[in-house]
């Protein structure tokens, strides 16, 4: 994938747990990503989060009862962050005056956010990219976006 990223475009890779603001400091021909916020989340697995077996409910004509569907302690944590990651988007392109701005995490994290953006940011919202690149070396993501 070869975007062209231009001079001073912000790049935000993320995913449930992580995500990297990135900045490029270079041109459109040569960029060089910059890191300027990294922000880390919730890991914790569900079973680890969750304390207790799943409700039972009674079923409706009889005498049985049903188990009702767990929690996914695990999405909700992940789902609480990337809200918490389009917050900062939104206050780092008004305080920054970010006028290009790619997202890149994987489909289900970049679902997440997309009802949430603000109209601002979305105005300033280049492109998206499905990808889970958040856990590589700055250099690979830069590869990754340019090559």
């Amino acid at each position: 994938m070869n975007l062209h990223l231009k001079a001073g475009s912000w790049i935000v890779v993320c995913d449930g747990a992580r995500a990297l603001f990135l900045r490029n400091a270079g041109d459109a021909l040569e960029p060089a990503l910059k890191t300027e916020k990294v922000m880390t989340g919730e890991t914790a697995a569900t079973r680890d989060i969750g304390t207790d077996r799943p409700g039972r409910a009674p079923s409706s004509p009889g005498q049985g009862r049903s188990a009702m569907e767990e929690t996914d302690w695990h999405t909700q944590a992940e789902d609480r962050f990337l809200a918490e990651v389009v917050h900062t988007m939104s206050r780092l392109v008004g305080e920054r005056g970010i006028h290009d701005l790619t997202l890149v995490g994987p489909p289900r994290a970049l679902g997440v956010m997309r009802p949430h953006l603000p109209e601002h940011v979305r105005s300033v919202l280049a492109r998206e990219v499905g990808k889970d690149l958040v856990n590589l070396p700055v250099a690979e993501i830069e590869a990754h976006l340019t090559a």
